[in-house]
């Protein structure tokens, strides 16, 4: 008798959980989740030998993973326009690649973002995580607009800003206060003073987004999970610390990887896995600015602290390799076919591959710099043919310092924050030319080589330079 017992409710469970189910093309749900400064080379599927994350190694193994995936700017707040919006940082009015709290800019409401679009088709939508595309103070007269819900988010849960400004704040949505503006809640000011709510914030993250995942689970849904780790300062809750043989970094990277583990699980105990895109990657590479300093007020031995991105020279806020060339995976279990993708692909991808998939249309009334890749993802579903690659890398103003077309990229300006060109210059009048395919670490300049290849990524710098200029959204 316990046996059919067992037998029954199992099988009440299994359908109870299809039941939520639509067909996998019908609406997908879209999970996005962002890590911040995570380098290339800190993941077990990328070859880390000491950081153990198998969540995130099963989801590269059992969805397309691209091995050249680009993010359109080497810092924060450029990054996650980009991602929002999928069009290149120098459209978006912002006069530099970090909107700070106290910045009057903000990301503009004339933007269609990710999260807007989906609403039209019906999503619910909402964002754990870090906003960092503004911020109400006196500069900008406490503009709510500056914060997700005028950006097509219903829901938050999340940080102003990077938790490491001493003004950092925990904010969430609540229609009934009016803290900082109407419509939020601050849960704690002054982060880094909050010790206990910065170990907290990737668990926290984490639940509020599997909360959602149930509540939502009968509608088509957006959740953006932009985790505030493992940017400095490191924080991890009490079950992870000292989990890792890399240290603390390897102790975060390893909550953030359960983390992601626990959200997954969700979506299969919810019967909806399979009707669920999920796209990860990082906003740029390593923070290596601090990789020689041994102590530091606000983070401690950062040294110790801050990732790799190699085999690509330099880190976050560089616009060589190692600070815009991050992980891109995309996880659809039944429909992508589980494979390592070697073409370039980007951020700037995401909005229009997922209005697609959707079936939403790109509003015509403003360019959009990305492709629909969704013919990498699925070629049995999606019959789209992809577009040929071509990128733009942006740097600390915004502006275009390099180009990328096939496996050749041209550097017009060297951007670092380690003040390091590596014996080299570059300007409109003499660029540098690279093979990045054949030449990972940007070694070998090929301008003299190829100076046909030179003129045509000088005339596709000059186009998107016109194009940028012309096209604001203020």
């Amino acid at each position: 008798m316990k046996n059919i017992l067992l037998a029954i409710a199992a099988t009440w469970a299994l359908t109870t959980q299809v039941c939520y189910g639509r067909e996998a093309l019908d609406k997908p749900n879209i999970v996005v989740i962002y890590l911040d400064d995570a380098g290339y080379g800190d993941f077990s599927h990328t070859g880390n030998p000491t950081i153990n994350t198998p969540n995130i190694t099963e989801l590269a193994y059992g969805g397309v993973n691209f091995t050249q995936f680009y993010v359109s700017s080497p810092a924060c707040s450029a990054s996650r326009y980009s991602l929002m919006t999928g069009r290149v940082p120098g459209r978006s009015g912002l006069n530099d690649w970090v909107v700070g709290p106290y910045s009057k800019e903000h990301i503009s409401t004339r933007e269609i973002t990710l999260a807007e679009g989906l609403k039209t088709a019906g999503y619910a939508t909402a964002l754990f995580g870090k906003w960092h595309l503004g911020n109400p103070n006196k500069h900008n007269n406490m503009t709510p607009d500056s914060l997700p819900l005028a950006h097509g988010f219903d829901d938050w849960i999340g940080t102003n800003v990077s938790h490491d400004y001493d003004t950092a704040k925990l904010l969430e949505s609540d229609e009934k206060a009016n803290d900082p503006v109407a419509g939020y809640r601050t849960i704690a000011k002054n982060l880094l003073s909050h010790k206990t709510v910065c170990e907290s914030l990737t668990k926290r993250y984490t639940d509020a987004a599997i909360s959602f995942i149930k509540d939502k689970k009968e509608q088509p849904f957006f959740a953006y999970v932009a985790y505030n780790m493992p940017h400095l300062g490191l924080y991890v809750s009490d079950g992870f610390r000292g989990k890792s043989r890399r240290g603390l970094l390897g102790d975060v990277q390893e909550e953030v990887d359960h983390a992601i583990g626990r959200i997954v699980a969700s979506l299969e105990e919810q019967g909806i896995a399979e009707n669920t895109i999920i796209f990860l990657s990082s906003d740029n590479g390593p923070w290596l600015r601090f990789k020689n300093t041994a102590k530091h007020d606000k983070y401690g031995e950062p040294r110790m602290h801050v990732g790799n991105a190699y085999p690509f020279r330099d880190g976050k806020g560089s616009t060589w390799e190692g600070g815009v060339r991050v992980p891109g995976i995309f996880y659809w279990p039944g429909v992508v076919t589980p494979q390592i993708e070697r073409a370039p692909a980007s951020t700037l991808d995401v909005l229009p591959t997922i209005f697609s998939i959707a079936g939403i249309d790109l509003p015509a009334d403003r360019s959009f710099d990305g492709r629909n890749i969704a013919g990498y993802l699925s070629p049995d579903n999606f019959k789209t043919e992809v577009e040929p690659f071509r990128f733009v890398y942006s740097d600390a103003e915004n502006s275009i310092s390099a180009v990328r077309k096939g496996p050749w990229k041209l550097h017009v300006k060297l951007c670092s924050q380690l003040n390091d060109n590596y014996g080299f210059e570059a300007s409109r009048e003499k660029p540098l030319l690279f093979n990045v395919e054949q030449d990972l670490g940007e070694r070998f300049d090929r301008a003299a080589e190829h100076p046909e290849i030179v003129e045509d990524l000088l005339n596709f710098l000059k186009s998107m330079d016109k194009q940028i200029h012309n096209e604001k959204y203020l």
